[in-house]
C-alpha cells in the first residue's frame, strides 16, 4: 500500500482543493488461467478468470476528543476484459470513536464477514460460496438476488462496537427502499459476534431476510465458525443452516466446510472442502431457491486443494485444483465465474478444473 500524505479532491464546480489526512491507496491484482470441465455437458472450458481485483482508496480525518470521520472507495477491476466500476465494492462513510464504528454505505454484512477469512480459496472460482451461503452477492439490493446469505449489501446502515477482550459486535440494516410489485416491503438485518485472540478465531453468525419471498415471509442464515493456529498450520470449521420461507412450505439446508493451510517459508499448502445435505422441510419436492433444492439426493460436495508460492510480500504465484460433485437431483455451480447450465452446471454433473495465477497486493 502507497500511504499519500497529502490527498487533493478537486471540485467539479468550483476547481478548489482540500486537504484530507492519511489517505490510502490500495488494491488486488488476481486472475488465473483455468482449465475447467463437466460431465454434465461433457465439454471442457480454457479460459482467463478475475478473481475479484480491486482498486480503492480509504482514509480518515482526525475530529478531535478521539473522533474520527472514515471513509472508503473501493472498485472493481477485471483483468480479463478491462471492464470495472468505481465504487462497485466495499464503499462507505462513517465515522470512528471510543464507542465503535458507525457507517453506511454499500458493504459486505456481518454475516457474510464472519467467516469468509476461513476459506483459503476466497474469492475464486474455487470458493466455497458454491455452497456456504448459497452463491456469492458481489453487490446487491433487497430485490436483486434473494436467495444469496454471502452480501455486499447497496443502502445498508452498519455499527461495529469496540474491541473487548477479543470480542467484537457487528450489526447491519439493509434500509427498505425496494417496491417488488409483489406488494413486500423487503430488507434485512445482519449479525455477528466474533473473537480473536492469540490462536483461536470463533463466531457465530445470523442473518434474517424480511419478505424476500414475498409478503409475510421471513428467511434466516445461522452459522458457527472457529479455526485454531499451531505454529504455521490453521484448521478452520464452519457449519451453516439455511431456511426460507416459501408460499408453499418451508425449504431447510444444512452444510459444513473445513479448511487446513500451512505456511512453510516461501511455500503454502491449502486444502478446504465444503458439503451440503439434502433440502428439507415442509415445502413440496423440486422446489428451489437458488441452488437450494428440496428433496432426496440434492446435496452436494465441493473440495479443493492448492499451492502458493510467495515471489514477495505482496506477489504470489498459485496453482489449485477444485473438484465439485453433484448429487443426482443437485444442480450447484461455482459460485464466482460459474459454468451455468448451458456448459453442464446441470443436475447430476460432476465439475472440476485447475488453475495457474498470480495474485499482487499493493
Amino acid at each position: 500500500m502507497h500511504k499519500l500524505g497529502l490527498a487533493l479532491l478537486l471540485t467539479a464546480t468550483t476547481g478548489a482543493a482540500c486537504a484530507q489526512s492519511n489517505v490510502t491507496v490500495y488494491g488486488r491484482l488476481n486472475t488465473g488461467l483455468e482449465s475447467l470441465r463437466s460431465s454434465g455437458a461433457g465439454s471442457s472450458v480454457a479460459r482467463m478468470s478475475n478473481y475479484r481485483s480491486v482498486l480503492g482508496f480509504r482514509g480518515t480525518e482526525d475530529l478531535g476528543g478521539g473522533l474520527k470521520a472514515i471513509f472508503q472507495i473501493e472498485g472493481t477491476l477485471a483483468l480479463d476484459t478491462g471492464a470495472g466500476g468505481l465504487a462497485s465494492r466495499d464503499t462507505r462513510v462513517g465515522l470512528e470513536g471510543s464507542a465503535g464504528t458507525v457507517f453506511m454505505g454499500n458493504w459486505n454484512l456481518p454475516y457474510n464477514t464472519a467467516t469468509a477469512s476461513l476459506d483459503p480459496f476466497y474469492p475464486t472460482t474455487a470458493g466455497y460460496m458454491s455452497i456456504m451461503g448459497n452463491g456469492a452477492g458481489a453487490t446487491v439490493n433487497n430485490t436483486s438476488d434473494t436467495s444469496s446469505f454471502d452480501r455486499r449489501q447497496q443502502n445498508s446502515l452498519h455499527y461495529w462496537s469496540p474491541v473487548w477482550h477479543g470480542v467484537q459486535l457487528r450489526v447491519a440494516r439493509s434500509a427498505a427502499e425496494e417496491r417488488p410489485a409483489s406488494g413486500a416491503k423487503p430488507y434485512l438485518n445482519s449479525g455477528a459476534l466474533v473473537f480473536e485472540q492469540g490462536s483461536w478465531y470463533a463466531t457465530g453468525a445470523i442473518e434474517r431476510h424480511h419478505e424476500y419471498q414475498g409478503p409475510g415471509s421471513s428467511d434466516t442464515g445461522a452459522k458457527l465458525g472457529a479455526a485454531y493456529t499451531a505454529g504455521a498450520t490453521r484448521v478452520a470449521l464452519v457449519g451453516e443452516q439455511l431456511k426460507y420461507e416459501l408460499p408453499g412450505g418451508t425449504l431447510k439446508r444444512r452444510a459444513a466446510y473445513v479448511s487446513v493451510t500451512h505456511q512453510a517459508g516461501r511455500h503454502a499448502f491449502k486444502l478446504g472442502i465444503a458439503r451440503a445435505g439434502d433440502g428439507k422441510g415442509s415445502a413440496p419436492d423440486g422446489v428451489q431457491v437458488g441452488k437450494v433444492r428440496k428433496g432426496a439426493d440434492t446435496g452436494a460436495t465441493h473440495y479443493t486443494a492448492g499451492y502458493d508460492y510467495l515471489l514477495s510480500k505482496r506477489t504470489t504465484v498459485f496453482a489449485f485444483y477444485t473438484h465439485l460433485k453433484n448429487q443426482r437431483n443437485a444442480s450447484v455451480d461455482f459460485a464466482i465465474n460459474g459454468l451455468g447450465a448451458a456448459a453442464g452446471a446441470s443436475p447430476g454433473a460432476t465439475l472440476k478444473g485447475v488453475s495457474l495465477g498470480l495474485r499482487h497486493n499493493f
